[in-house]
């Protein structure tokens, strides 16, 4: 038995936040909460799902609740799409084609992750071990056409306070 079994973690994150979405109107709902958290603004939040599960979908309600204005383009040919709102810097990152590690420090995207504002990234397991640990992962699940099984899990102090915030009515 080692020391680590003997002593609980220094922060406690909270248990995943489940959601049912029985349609975008329940996305664009949830991403104006989401926006409404004052410790979005410099969160890294990651998303995972399937195509077609609504990451993209989601991205595009949340800017939207954040004040962004103009068309909100997907990322996933140019990797990363910039954006900017009242007093927010935005960065949409779409790793799907992502596949060679050199493309990150090609790109800058060390120097992005590093800067203050708001980092959501799709696909983030396809750059794994370049991109920092997200403060909260969001996993989207489709059930049908419209409805989708949403979680959402706190990794650092900054996402538990944020999810904290969600839970609060």
């Amino acid at each position: 038995m080692t020391a680590a079994d003997h002593h609980r973690p220094i922060v406690e994150m909270p248990p995943p936040l489940s959601l049912h979405w029985q349609g975008e109107d329940d996305a664009a709902r949830f991403a104006a909460r989401l926006a409404a958290q004052p410790g979005i603004a410099n969160a890294f939040i990651a998303l995972h799902g399937d195509l077609g599960a609504g990451k993209t979908t989601l991205v595009r309600h949340l800017l939207r609740a954040l004040g962004v204005a103009g068309r909100i383009k997907s990322p996933t040919y140019a990797v990363v799409e910039p954006h900017q709102a009242p007093g927010l810097a935005i960065w949409h990152f779409d790793f799907y084609r992502f596949n060679d590690p050199r493309e990150w420090e090609d790109a800058g995207f060390r120097d992005l992750f590093a800067s203050p504002g708001l980092k959501l990234a799709e696909w983030p397991n396809n750059a794994s071990g370049l991109i920092p640990v997200a403060d909260i992962a969001i996993y989207i699940e489709a059930e049908d056409d419209h409805a989708r099984h949403v979680t959402l899990q706190a990794h650092t102090p900054q996402g538990s306070a944020v999810l904290q915030g969600l839970n609060t009515p």
